[in-house]
């Protein structure tokens, strides 16, 4: 059995899609859907059974594994950056992965973890995902602190060369639809185009970045599945690995690549940040890939432009925009 905690969340779904599509259906579903509408992105997919995430942490607690897992992919996690509850994100972020990291390695399973590029703070420390560098991150908000805890728990436990922590740089694809506020950029710039015309993006508040000159990592969801998809079927790889695409695109690049997917002129507009979250903002990201190269992973990433014109045209222009098998 792969069990996939988040599963019905963004990348949890996506990548029960990309088991899917490798003809693997003894997939178990862990989330809590609550009144939420994740439970769509579940509905074109395959799997085995589904289970509320405290069920699950039952089976977690006591060590026993009635499911014969191959391998844990744990996306599930809160994901808000803006998230105030720290005591939350210490128990549903921090504690809770202890406990999945431990289960995995009680039954010999092997163990896929999201971490973020929230870990990396403000970048003045780089981006570099080597080991002995992780003592030294800032992050800036609690989320990132929250998945910074876990990967420095897992170094002190001597565990990470048995085990995979992915820090995610900004993801963006199909299934990210109930995010609601923390949906991409080119996700609301659909909706927002489509309605006026035109897109507003944040101004900026430092005078070596231009308003929309501000640069962030984005990478494809599809590219992110392929990478775990690589992992399950190298066991022996193991340790902190960045995914991104080693290449750090503007805002205005994405607003461009958008506007283009959609056959339309770019009309770009810039509007004021809100302060709550200037102090706390990232205005350069770009992921170190090297490692990952070097462990054999070769597969080209795809260029902002192309994965725009496929998450524009084949998805969020359909009716029904969810990834199918």
């Amino acid at each position: 059995m792969y069990i996939v905690t988040g599963g019905a969340g963004f990348i949890g779904s996506a990548m029960i899609w990309k088991l899917n599509q490798l003809g693997i259906d003894d997939i178990l579903v862990v989330d809590n859907l609550s009144t939420t509408d994740k439970w769509k992105n579940l509905v074109n997919l395959r799997y085995e059974d589904y289970l509320h995430r405290d069920q699950f942490f039952k089976f977690v607690v006591e060590g026993d594994d009635p499911f014969e897992t191959e391998a844990v992919i744990h996306m599930g996690a809160c994901s808000s950056t803006t998230e105030l509850d720290a005591d939350f994100l210490m128990e549903n972020n921090y504690r809770y992965t202890q406990m999945v990291c431990r289960f995995c390695m009680q039954n010999d399973a092997r163990f896929i973890n999201a971490s973020s590029a929230a870990t990396y703070g403000g970048g003045e420390f780089g981006f570099d995902d080597d080991h002995e560098g992780i003592k030294r991150l800032k992050p800036l908000n609690m989320y990132g602190y929250s998945k910074q805890l876990f990967d420095l728990w897992a170094q002190r436990a001597n565990v990470l060369d048995r085990i995979v922590s992915l820090k995610f740089f900004n993801v963006f694809g199909p299934n990210e639809y109930h995010k609601d506020d923390m949906r991409s950029v080119i996700c609301k710039a659909f909706t927002q185009i489509n309605e006026t015309g035109k897109l507003n993006l944040f101004k900026s508040y430092r005078d070596d970045y231009p308003h929309g000159g501000q640069k962030r990592d984005f990478v494809y969801i599809k590219d992110c599945v392929d990478i775990m998809a690589w992992l399950l079927e190298n066991p022996e790889v193991g340790g902190i690995f960045n995914v991104g695409t080693g290449t750090a695109r503007t805002w205005k690049d994405l607003a461009n690549a958008v506007f283009a997917a959609m056959g339309k002129d770019p009309e770009i507009g810039f509007i004021e940040m809100p302060e709550a979250i200037r102090d706390k903002y990232q205005y350069f990201t770009e992921a170190n890939m090297q490692k990952l190269r070097d462990a054999g992973y070769a597969t080209p990433m795809t260029t902002l432009e192309d994965a725009a014109a496929d998450y524009v045209q084949n998805y969020l222009a359909q009716d029904d925009p969810y990834l199918k098998p």
